[in-house]
């Protein structure tokens, strides 16, 4: 077999879900000499300062293209058509935008393709007009181009066998990569943490329900510490301006560093997960290796990946209830059932396996 994996920002994983998925399966196929043939994982050159033609014994190839925005169509679908033309006979697509490219691959070559559709994408709010249209009809390309799909959440393989008809193999995310990190004295950027603190980290978006988690801890007496990308977006700055004095509340700004992620999610007492849409989420599986509770948002995505073992809400009044509520022989156990389910199904060992299962069937 000889594998290209494409549609992401590229190796060393920094950027997002797709990233991160990308390194660790170059590092499984290293651990277990799988992708005999050659592996190869196409990346943005404009991303990294350093451009090293090898990566954990996969081959690096860099397009002068950028892997997001306007740019992500011919991104995708050039580094598509070139691995098909250096003879890959499979090609792991992530995500849908360069889909457009895949009825020309299906007559120029003879590559298996298989896709990750990921999160149901032109659903999203931020998605409107003709980027939700070209979405859904790239989402549509996909399903029919693909030889496999991929879906991360069970929730998605429904959603896909009811609009389309077809049975997508189901695998997650791996998450025991966030158990690398070390409580190390040198994080020094990261302010005195209160006691007790729940932790909330995602992208400042409305249907990640920020507003609602910022006014459920608004007056509670349990501190709330929330990262994200604040000064991003409109959205963004207007939460942080409205809420960044009130007691109890501290906003930070984005945090990369592995030892101080590690920290911060040790050291939370409760975990509360705002996203309604986009299947299983990487932060969530991360989260429950750590053992902390977690508090969800009650979709069917949430629910499929902690197994409906979690605390759930959809209004401000529930969340408002399951902060007053928690108490330490119910937030033990919660946590202990979510370790419990990250450790049998998130690890990164598993997910690797399922993929080269499958890359390798086909």
């Amino acid at each position: 077999m000889k594998l290209a994996i494409l549609g992401t920002v590229g190796v060393p994983g920094r950027y997002g879900g797709f990233e991160t998925l990308a390194e660790n399966l170059v590092r499984y196929a290293e651990r277990h000499s799988q992708a005999a043939d050659g592996l190869t994982v196409y990346c943005s050159r404009r991303a990294y300062s350093d451009h090293p033609v090898t990566y954990h014994g996969a081959r690096v190839r860099y397009s002068r293209l950028d892997a997001n925005g306007a740019q992500s169509i011919l991104y995708d679908a050039i580094t598509a058509l070139d691995a098909a033309c250096r003879g890959h006979d499979r090609l792991l697509i992530l995500g849908v935008s360069g889909a457009v490219v895949l009825p020309l691959l299906r007559l120029v070559s003879r590559a298996k393709i298989v896709i990750n559709v990921d999160g149901i994408e032109w659903q999203r709010s931020k998605w409107t007009g003709v980027a939700r249209h070209f979405l859904r009809w790239s989402e549509v390309l996909a399903v029919r181009y693909g030889h496999e799909v991929i879906a991360d959440n069970q929730g998605i393989a429904d959603y896909l066998q009811t609009a389309y008809g077809i049975a997508a193999t189901v695998i997650a995310y791996g998450g025991d990569n966030a158990l690398e990190g070390h409580l190390a004295d040198a994080v020094t950027f990261l302010p005195k943490l209160p006691p007790e603190y729940a932790l909330a980290l995602c992208r400042i978006e409305p249907e990640n329900n920020v507003e609602m988690i910022l006014e459920a801890f608004n007056g509670s007496d349990r501190p709330l510490v929330f990262v994200g990308n604040w000064n991003r977006s409109h959205y963004g700055r207007q939460m942080r301006a409205r809420y960044v004095d009130r007691p109890g509340l501290h906003l930070l700004d984005p945090i990369y560093d592995r030892d101080a992620l590690y920290r911060l999610r040790r050291s939370a007492a409760v975990y509360v997960h705002g996203h309604s849409a986009g299947g299983t989420n990487p932060s969530l599986v991360e989260m429950m290796h750590f053992g902390v509770p977690i508090l969800a948002h009650g979709c069917a995505f949430n629910r499929h990946s902690t197994e409906g073992k979690a605390r759930y809400f959809n209004t401000l009044g529930e969340l408002a209830a399951l902060i007053r509520g928690l108490n330490p022989t119910g937030a033990a156990q919660l946590g202990a059932d979510m370790r419990e389910i990250a450790q049998r199904r998130y690890t990164w060992d598993q997910i690797g396996e399922a993929y080269f299962r499958l890359l390798n069937r086909i």
